[in-house]
């Protein structure tokens, strides 16, 4: 299935997409899907961030092109971040940084949404806590991030973490490409397959230290090629079988 968040004049509201259409959900999908009969075409929903955490999980470097480009080895386990919940942006959502960054930097990454509460989890039973896959930009203000020698204010400054279209479990997140292009060129060119640790073992490695909530967002890490964008610059995260994330920078 695909899940999406969306506003309408009522408020919030859950839907899956099926072809063209949305058929619409009472209630949430992270304890199964209930229709409330409704639908309406897809091209109308305004969506938004289709995920609703209580903490976004980042894991840095997790591929060796991207570590080696970023000046360092690949790290012998996870390492992680996390991003404010303020970073959370809509897909087509507006990119704004403070003008006091000098660089802005996208990071097409594979996200990953927990279904429900997951704690101490085994690799072979991530599935289990999975409600689906989608497309998230890590941005960062690179300048920063290297100037205070730590991740956390150059990576959640408000709208730095876009995440969508939707959220479909019809992918296998062990084997999908992803491609990031700038201005309609293609700027990172990465396969989950190269993961340093793959999304099972992600799994198993952060629930042992924190307990992941429903709608809790897992970034994956991004491949090599991350690099700046201006204002004016659209960024795009497509993930096979998951679709296109599009945000402009203002």
């Amino acid at each position: 299935m695909k899940y999406v968040y969306f506003s309408r004049t009522e408020g919030p509201c859950w839907g899956v997409v099926k072809g063209e259409d949305v058929f619409t959900l009472t209630k949430p999908p992270f304890d199964g899907v209930d229709y409330d009969g409704k639908s309406l075409p897809l091209n109308q929903c305004k969506l938004l961030a289709p995920c609703m955490p209580t903490k976004i999980i980042c894991v840095g470097k997790n591929y060796a092109d991207h570590a080696r480009e970023m000046g360092s080895e690949a790290p012998g386990f996870p390492v992680l971040f996390m991003k404010g919940l303020n970073t959370l942006n809509r897909p087509d959502g507006a990119v704004h940084a403070p003008d006091f960054v000098e660089r802005l930097d996208y990071e097409g990454e594979l996200g990953v949404v927990i279904k429900r509460k997951a704690k101490s989890v085994k690799a072979k039973d991530f599935s289990d806590y999975v409600l689906g896959y989608t497309c998230l930009n890590d941005i960062t203000a690179r300048d920063i991030q290297k100037h205070d020698g730590q991740w956390t204010r150059g990576k959640s400054m408000d709208g730095f973490c876009p995440i969508g279209p939707w959220v479909t479990d019809e992918v296998d997140p062990a084997v999908l490409s992803l491609t990031t292009r700038l201005n309609g060129k293609v700027v990172q060119k990465g396969e989950t397959a190269d993961l340093i640790t793959p999304v099972p073992q992600l799994l198993e490695f952060i629930t042992a230290a924190m307990t992941l909530e429903p709608g809790d967002v897992v970034a994956t890490g991004t491949p090599a090629g991350v690099g700046p964008m201006i204002p004016g610059d659209v960024v795009e995260v497509e993930i096979e079988g998951i679709g296109v994330l599009k945000n402009q920078v203002i």
